[in-house]
């Protein structure tokens, strides 16, 4: 899996720390984006359960439908690697206040991982750490199909 990478450990060990060099992984991924028309770099670091980590950033096209967010680009990486269970994703963007993932992100996240939890952070003030049950409640999951 040439494209994961394992968490980056800081000397404190504490779960803060972690969160911290997480998100520093996701604002660096948003320095990738391709983002022309809204000029938003959003970047997503989404670990596994054995502690992988796959990047993605969003790619804008001029057919906006066809835009494809930071969140949805790293569960592609990770599925196209074999890697399909989740526990955490951090979420940066170049926007001062954090963004939130959009609806149609959280559908597919929830097709993997209905108890992530998630980081959200802007490049000024705080972050927001939420789980995807508290965005998506009463979510639509693969055990509806029969």
């Amino acid at each position: 899996m040439a494209d994961a990478k394992k968490p980056a450990r800081n000397s404190g060990g504490g779960a803060d720390d972690e969160i911290q060099d997480l998100m520093r992984v996701a604002h660096a991924a948003a320095v990738l984006a391709h983002s022309p028309y809204s000029k938003i770099q959003v970047g997503a670091a989404l670990v596994s359960t054995s502690g992988e980590i796959f990047t993605g950033c969003n790619v804008e096209n001029a057919s906006f439908g066809l835009t494809i967010c930071a969140e949805r680009a790293a569960v592609a990486k990770a599925v196209a690697a074999g890697v399909t269970t989740f526990r955490t994703l951090a979420i940066a963007s170049s926007q001062p206040h954090p963004l939130m993932p959009c609806g149609a992100c959280r559908q597919v996240l929830r097709e993997f991982a209905t108890d992530l939890v998630i980081h959200v952070q802007g490049r000024e003030g705080p972050r927001v750490d939420t789980t995807l049950a508290e965005l998506l409640p009463r979510s639509f999951g693969p055990s509806d199909l029969g």
